[in-house]
């Protein structure tokens, strides 16, 4: 029987290819190269990718043997799944990888948010000392709404909520509920909060989900955070309230287009920006690439020989 050929388009951490290579034809290339990514498909059983490599159309009809594509990540924004599925080809992800890493992220961002640290940090480094221009708000005793209650909101839950945040939830999907939490509409939901975090995916439905009517719902003092996909928010009205101090602040972890370029949201001094750094632990890293690996090896266990019997 043929050893399965796996294309491997994006680094993967530390040693987490080591049992593919024990029972595949391992082949590294480079993902962002197109005519290299397309060069090796034809040959392929299996694509390993992260965030580098873009799965589409012309990628998955290219490679014929191909059973099985792997995000070593949550998002599969850049893998075609309804192509895939129209040629039988198998795609799965690590969707628990990055929860702890993303809610971590978020509530630094909460923070950094409501008490200014960003701009704080670049006056200081100005050579300016203007403690009474940054004071910030605590978080004790203010409310929290969370948009998105799946692996990552649930875990923003129950951070924010030790520090003594009222958490309130809006979710249509979500089938259960913490006891300390509290479930809502959406409008409902961005008139009471005071930070409003976003975790959920990017779909026709959700894109442009916090719009212009959204942010005038949401109260002055508030401010919004996003680690979840860019295309939620509505770049532009976000802007547009920031600038007119209807929304406090935002911070920001992930934009409509990466990288954002000249985005005026990064000029704004009530703007905390990071370049999506929510899975970006050596933690979350590891094991998004060890589910990414057995995942892929659970699907080509057909095409791998029977490890010999002793007797």
């Amino acid at each position: 029987m043929p050893t399965p050929i796996v294309i491997v388009s994006d680094a993967l951490p530390g040693d987490t290819v080591a049992p593919l290579k024990a029972a595949c034809d391992v082949r590294q290339i480079d993902g962002r190269d197109r005519q290299a990514l397309l060069a090796a498909l034809p040959e392929a059983d299996a694509l390993i990718v992260r965030s580098g490599t873009r799965v589409d159309a012309e990628v998955l009809e290219r490679a014929t043997r191909l059973r099985v594509v792997a995000r070593a990540g949550v998002g599969l924004d850049n893998v075609d799944t309804a192509t895939a599925r129209a040629l039988g080809v198998t795609v799965v992800n690590a969707p628990d990888a990055n929860s702890v890493s993303v809610a971590e992220l978020t509530v630094s961002l909460v923070v950094a948010s409501v008490r200014h640290l960003q701009e704080a940090g670049r006056s200081l480094r100005a050579g300016e000392w203007r403690r009474s221009d940054f004071a910030g708000t605590e978080l004790s005793g203010r409310t929290a709404g969370i948009v998105g209650f799946g692996r990552v909101g649930r875990q923003v839950a129950r951070r924010l909520a030790a520090f003594d945040m009222r958490i309130l939830v809006h979710d249509p999907y979500a089938d259960t509920l913490a006891d300390d939490v509290h479930a809502t509409g959406l409008d409902e939901l961005l008139a009471a909060a005071d930070v409003v975090t976003l975790h959920l995916p990017r779909t026709p439905t959700t894109t442009g989900l916090i719009g212009a009517r959204e942010l005038r719902l949401m109260k002055p003092t508030a401010h919004l955070v996003n680690t979840a996909r860019g295309g939620i928010v509505d770049e532009s009205a976000l802007y547009r309230a920031l600038c007119a101090g209807t929304l406090a602040g935002a911070a920001l972890d992930v934009f409509a287009t990466e990288p954002p370029g000249a985005s005026p949201l990064l000029d704004l001094p009530n703007v905390v920006a990071v370049p999506h750094l929510g899975a970006s632990t050596a933690e979350a890293q590891l094991r998004a690439g060890h589910e990414a690996v057995r995942k892929v090896l659970a699907e080509l266990a057909p095409l791998l020989a029977p490890a010999p019997t002793t007797v």
